[in-house]
């Protein structure tokens, strides 16, 4: 049974470890990234990885590029579609109403009318 007592294994007053006590730190990158609202970002990456082209702006959530004159644009909102949408660009008017009466006749013959 777990006791409730978040701070085990250390002592009252104990501080944070330093870096010292950690060891030695990986050789880091910083790369600023900008967005098209001019929010500004800079992670850290490992010294010998390429960093990506585009990090998501942790402010906003557009995408953000490295060129500050030059930010990638933002992505466009496509309206809602619905199911009749998505058959509509599929299918013309005529081939709905002759799916239509198709679908009425096999009714009327399953009827019996």
């Amino acid at each position: 049974m777990a006791s409730g007592n978040a701070i085990r294994g250390s002592r009252v007053g104990a501080g944070p470890m330093r870096w010292a006590e950690r060891g030695d730190q990986a050789p880091r990158k910083s790369v600023t990234y900008w967005c098209a609202n001019g929010h500004a970002t800079a992670p850290s990456f490992a010294a010998d990885v390429l960093a990506p082209p585009l990090w998501e702006c942790p402010r906003c959530g557009l995408p953000a590029g490295t060129d500050e004159e030059h930010p990638p644009e933002p992505p466009r909102n496509e309206p809602y579609k619905t199911h009749l949408a998505y058959v509509k660009e599929r299918r013309s008017e005529a081939d709905g109403a002759a799916i239509l009466a198709e679908a009425l006749a096999r009714l009327k013959r399953r009827r019996g009318e």
